[in-house]
């Protein structure tokens, strides 16, 4: 095994740099730029508390998720920890649960950049712009992980120096320091039928919203096995993920109700970051925010491919997943993982064009849910491998704060939210597909399961 290799069989390529964008960035996607506007729509400027709540969620699972990966880095990151914590059929299921989730977003990403690139280019159909788009990120992605590494570090660069030199722009506006603007002050935070003006119930089904826009946090987990230093590099992303979401999410977001009314019917129709720019007089302020968003859908884009391989390889390593998955080349890529990840993800674009559109509907919904069921899963897998631990007497170098209340608090909250989403008309598909997707894998993992203990007795009478 050559030494940049990982005991897995995987390329340590990933350097420091590669690891801190990767963990500053992971968190900013398309959703931050336009889906925000949505969110701000349905509550008002208390969408903030929804950010915060969502937020805060994140922080903990992350430091429950950074609890484990430092004490144990694998590729299979919270798959492999509940395989080991709850059972087997817990790290099949959310293991190909989270794979589905990120096959999902590659057609999904590859559309919403082609269609930028449609408006720019309109001679070229949005497919064709698409496939392109897919298949150069599904190359750089075979060739190594340095590769991937490399886009993602540029890519996350350009989305951080976005949205500081939003921040930026719009505290000059808000202080009256930006000659052509037409916004200035904070007085739309209240003035608007007040903070909260269509209650807390609103807020509620923003906190749902908003939670998925932070789906891509947990990435640095997988990737920092990849790593030279993974426990160190996943300390440091653990630790950094407080101000991360306080400065992109809180800020940029108090920024956008700040200055332009909340019922504002263009917030949802242009986003929040275009709207805001128009009304600040900066000029071509509808091309920088298309740049800007596909700059993020294409690294988001970059990030399923590179996820999607990865929890098929681990799950292949287990045994739960062909063993075609678990291949290397020579500078120790998945790329079987890859293709077989890129090529599921065409078959769903496939499905998106010749099915009706009520079954492309239903596979996107499966996915709507999973980010809670994800976090779930740390939080069991925390509570029950920290117990364990103790029990063995093993120290812990990097520890959930206030163990057992708050990942018990946390749980409480995860098992509320999904409980809330079943009774709103809005959310219920969203449970009854992906609570359908839920059984069908834990069938399929039972079936695997038994298919390996009939393997493992038959090897063992033939011995």
């Amino acid at each position: 095994m050559s030494s940049t290799q990982s005991s897995n069989g995987l390329e340590q390529g990933l350097k420091p740099r590669h690891v801190t964008m990767l963990s500053i960035a992971g968190v900013i996607g398309a959703g931050l730029f336009v889906g925000s506007g949505h969110a701000i729509a349905a509550a008002g400027p208390a969408v903030l508390l929804a950010y915060a709540a969502a937020g805060m969620l994140v922080v903990l699972v992350m430091r429950m998720l950074g609890e484990m990966a430092v004490a144990s880095p694998d590729t299979g990151s919270f798959s492999t920890y509940a395989d080991r914590a709850i059972g087997h059929w817990a790290g099949f299921t959310i293991g190909w649960l989270y794979w589905w989730f990120w096959v999902l977003v590659i057609p999904l990403e590859a559309n919403a950049a082609a269609t930028i690139l449609h408006a720019w280019f309109p001679g070229v159909d949005i497919w064709a712009f698409a496939l392109v788009i897919t298949m150069l990120l599904t190359v750089t992605n075979l060739f190594s992980v340095k590769n991937y590494g490399e886009f993602e570090f540029w890519f996350a660069l350009l989305k951080v120096v976005a949205i500081i030199g939003f921040i930026v722009l719009g505290v000059l506006a808000i202080f009256g320091f930006l000659p052509n603007s037409q916004v200035s002050g904070v007085s739309h935070i209240f003035d608007t039928q007040g903070f909260l003006p269509n209650g807390m119930g609103a807020v509620l089904g923003a906190i749902l919203t908003t939670m998925f826009s932070f789906m891509g946090t947990e990435i640095v987990t997988i990737a920092a096995a990849e790593s030279k230093d993974p426990g160190k590099q996943i300390s440091k992303a653990t630790n950094s993920v407080i101000w991360r979401i306080g400065l992109f999410y809180l800020v940029s977001i108090f920024i956008v109700v700040a200055l332009v009314p909340w019922n504002d019917p263009v917030l949802a129709s242009l986003g929040s970051y275009q709207t805001v720019l128009d009304r600040m007089g900066i000029p071509n302020a509808k091309m920088i925010v298309d740049i800007v968003v596909l700059v993020a859908v294409t690294s988001c884009l970059n990030s399923a491919l590179y996820t999607s391989s990865r929890m098929l390889f681990s799950l292949g390593k287990r045994g739960d997943a062909p063993a075609m998955a678990t291949r290397t080349n020579k500078s120790g890529t998945p790329y079987w993982a890859v293709m077989l990840s890129t090529g599921a993800a065409f078959l769903a674009t496939f499905a998106n064009y010749v099915a009706p559109a009520a079954v492309f509907e239903f596979l996107l919904a499966s996915s709507g849910a999973i980010a809670l069921l994800v976090y779930l899963v740390i939080a069991i897998s925390q509570l029950r491998m920290r117990k364990q631990r103790m029990a063995r007497g093993e120290k812990i170098a990097f520890s959930m704060w206030l163990f057992p209340g708050l990942t018990y608090a946390v749980i409480i909250f995860i098992v509320a939210a999904l409980t809330i989403m079943g009774f709103q008309d809005a959310h219920r598909v969203e449970i009854l597909a992906t609570g359908l997707l839920s059984v069908l894998v834990v069938a399929a993992g039972m079936l695997v399961a038994r298919r390996r203990r009939n393997e493992q007795l038959g090897a063992a009478v033939t011995r």
